[in-house]
This record gives C-alpha cells, structure tokens and sequence, in this order.
C-alpha cells in the first residue's frame, strides 16, 4: 500500500510502498494482550520481600509451660501472632517473567504495527536528523506538525544530535529500530518510522 512520507517540518517528500504483511493485518488484540503483559512482567524487579520466623533472631525458649495458665500454647516467639515475629506467607525474591515463544512475540509486533496503522497513528518520515542538539527548537518543529505524543524509530542508531534534543520532551520516546516494542508502540499516540527503521522491518519479518 502507498504511504506519504514527510520531512521533520511536515513538509511531503514523496511516497513509499507499505508491506500488507507488517502493516495490514487485522489486529488481533489477544495476541497484544499476551505481549504487554509478557513484557511488564519481565521488568518488574522482583525484589519485594519479608522476614519470616527463620529470619527473626529472638531467643527459641518456650515461652511459658505447656499446662496451667488457661491461654494457648506456644513454643516460640518468632511466630507470626506476635508483634516482632516473622510474617506468614510474605512476598519472597523472585522472578515475575514468565516465557512466550519468539514466534509469538514477532506476531504480536507485527499486529500491533498493524492497529496502530488502522487508527492512523503512523508517521513515515526521510530522516531523523537536526542540526545542533536543541530541545526547544525541536519542540517548537513538533508543535508545528502537530506531535506531542510520539514514539521514534530511527535506524540501526539515532543520530546523536535528535537523540540529545527529543530525550527531555515529555512524551516522546526516541528508539532504534531493534528497540521497538509492542507496549511503547500503543503507549504513545502516534508512531513515527524513518525510512531506515521500514527497511530494517521489512527485512527483519521477510
């Protein structure tokens, strides 16, 4: 399918054939479910934890005698019924990540490429490139095309410059093609590809 491909300033500079293969399918939004919850779960930390009654240095001596004081019967006071003592069945280290297979995860790209191209979120632009490193003219160009909620594919790298200039705008993420992701994708209103960064995909899902 043809596709207009602008200039950083909004201007047209011509027009590029999009692959029905990454771009237009229909959206399948189970698959893009399973992603972003695959990929929320491998970054979360896992670093949550408490100490249980293993953990708690108090002394082992039973605290009064088994019989005769008409209450319960206790052996330790490391148990979790009284204040200072381990806590049952606290958050423990772990790993929240959970497996998805790698064919899964292409689809679900390329799905997610898909629905945001349905809903006309899909920017194609020549390049990527500013001359000097300057966060407000860079936001003053955005402003003027209308962009403030973005996600950025550039290349096998972004040019320094751009990179300095957009990473202080809020809301708007600058990635290399091989960073693209399904949950960046559809956290950001509209979703800007260079020329490089469809090269790459294509290549990447022939």
């Amino acid at each position: 399918m043809k596709f207009d491909i602008t200039s950083l300033d909004g201007k047209s500079t011509g027009s590029i054939e999009l692959s029905d293969e990454i771009f237009g399918l229909e959206p399948r939004e189970d698959l893009i479910a399973r992603m972003i919850r695959y990929q929320l779960a491998k970054r979360r930390a896992g670093t949550h934890a408490v100490k249980n009654r293993a953990d708690i240095w108090r002394t082992g001596k039973k605290m009064y005698k088994q019989k005769g004081t008409g209450g319960a019967r206790h052996g330790s006071a490391r148990v979790p019924q009284f204040r200072g003592g381990g806590r049952a069945f606290g958050p423990v280290v772990r790993s929240h990540a959970h497996d998805l297979p790698k064919k899964v995860r292409a689809l679900a790209l390329r799905h997610a490429l898909s629905a945001k191209f349905r809903d006309g979120g899909i920017i194609v632009w020549d390049n990527a490139q500013i001359d000097a490193p300057k966060t407000k003219g860079l936001k003053e160009q955005f402003a003027s095309i209308g962009l403030g909620s973005a996600l950025i594919i550039d290349g096998a790298a972004p040019q320094e410059n751009f990179a300095l200039a957009a990473r202080n705008i809020p809301q708007i993420d600058v990635l290399s093609v091989q960073g693209i992701n399904v949950y960046d994708i559809l956290r950001r209103e509209k979703l800007v590809l260079t020329k490089a960064a469809l090269d790459a995909l294509e290549a990447r899902f022939k």
